[in-house]
């Protein structure tokens, strides 16, 4: 078994597997072929694998190995019939990824797909790894960002009074963000869709914002659901209010395979204070900030600074590599069965939980996305969107 990582297109900073990990590859019984340079940006030299015992290779050759590990996905038409790519392909919002990978014949994996609920797929979670620093990173940035200290600080020339957060959301991002805000010293609001919630919320440090008429907004893969545009624009008002006098703010609201949702109008930047600032964790998906630009950090009339900068897990290139790498490498295991790769019907993590248990969703299979030019079947939803 030949397993390839390439180097990442774009401006991708992070490598999908480190040197730690392949040790534990080889004893599964794969040869390890890394393109050359492919870990240089998230600080690990081509010596370092061959020292672990991978093969630094060429990219033609590193795209001619039997299953591909990557972070993005790659041109999947120059691929060959039967190969196998394990990637966060993103495919509700980039259909036309599937229908590359169908046309090549190739079996794909979407990382991004993985039934987060089940127990076996926590280690593999890479959404989870990756939002947790996403989080983290974007509190950071904000501190930076903001012209003022952020712990209380007690001085013979005056007291300096803490910095209040709003973090928009309590995923695993949100929860992150809230706790780290809240090690800096902050005064840290936070709100969700979900109310269940709020005991999460105040188990990291803050303090729950309630909008009256609020349910629990949760679907049964453990994402939020799509609110109504009257109920968004409640919540909007009452979080926009408390954020009004905040120092920063973080939004993290994402819905799986869909733009990200408005939660900060510009109508609410004009009533913010002047220095505060805005980290838009979305910007990459359609921003939850009406005036974030994508890429670019701006400052608007009134003095409020929004940050727009996209993939925030790249920001921590060598740890967000790591945890991905683990993440992957479990996930390959899984896959191996007396030195061979086996894609087992029977496997919830590739084709989503059995109809009718806990765990099922209906209409979303697992990350398996299609293999021998089709669709599996459990994928309605995205054959769908794929057409």
């Amino acid at each position: 078994m030949k397993l390839g990582v390439l180097v990442e297109g774009g401006e991708e900073t992070r490598v999908a597997i480190v040197p730690n990990s392949i040790p534990k590859l080889l004893k599964l019984g794969f040869e390890v072929h890394v393109e050359s340079g492919a870990g240089i940006s998230a600080h690990h030299l081509d010596a370092e694998y061959e020292a672990k015992g991978a093969s630094i290779v060429n990219r033609e050759d590193a795209m001619a190995c039997e299953m591909l590990i990557c972070i993005g996905a790659p041109d999947f038409s120059g691929l060959s019939e039967g190969q196998m790519v394990a990637c966060v392909s993103d495919p509700f919002r980039h259909p036309e990824r599937v229908k590359q990978a169908m046309d090549a014949k190739i079996t794909l994996m979407s990382m991004d797909m993985i039934p987060r609920r089940l127990s076996r797929a926590q280690a593999m979670d890479v959404n989870s790894s990756q939002d947790n620093l996403a989080g983290y990173k974007a509190v950071l940035m904000g501190a930076a960002q903001v012209p003022k200290g952020i712990p209380m600080m007690t001085t013979s020339a005056g007291t300096v009074r803490p910095a209040k957060f709003v973090i928009m959301g309590s995923g695993v991002a949100g929860l992150q963000a809230i706790a780290t805000a809240k090690r800096l010293g902050a005064i840290v609001y936070a709100s969700d869709v979900r109310k269940s919630t709020a005991e999460q919320i105040q188990s990291v440090g803050g303090r729950f914002i309630e909008v009256e008429g609020m349910d629990d907004f949760e679907d049964d893969s453990g994402y939020a659901k799509p609110l109504t545009p009257e109920f968004i624009q409640k919540v909007n008002d009452t979080v926009c209010e408390v954020a009004a006098d905040a120092d920063v703010i973080v939004t993290t609201a994402r819905i799986f395979g869909r733009p990200a949702p408005i939660t900060v109008p510009a109508s609410a930047v004009a009533n913010f204070k002047p220095g505060s600032v805005v980290v838009d964790m979305n910007a990459d998906v359609g921003g939850n900030c009406e005036l974030t630009s994508a890429g670019e950090i701006i400052t608007t009339e009134n003095g409020v600074t929004i940050v727009g900068t996209t993939n925030l897990p790249g920001q921590l290139a060598s740890t967000a590599s790591m945890l991905y790498s683990n993440n992957l490498t479990t996930f390959v295991t899984s896959l191996v069965k007396d030195g061979e790769i086996v894609i087992d019907p029977e496997d919830d993590i590739l084709f989503g939980a059995p109809e009718g248990s806990d765990f099922y969703v209906s209409g979303m299979g697992g990350v398996l996305v299609c293999m021998d030019g089709e669709i599996h079947a459990k994928q309605t939803r995205l054959a769908e969107v794929v057409g």
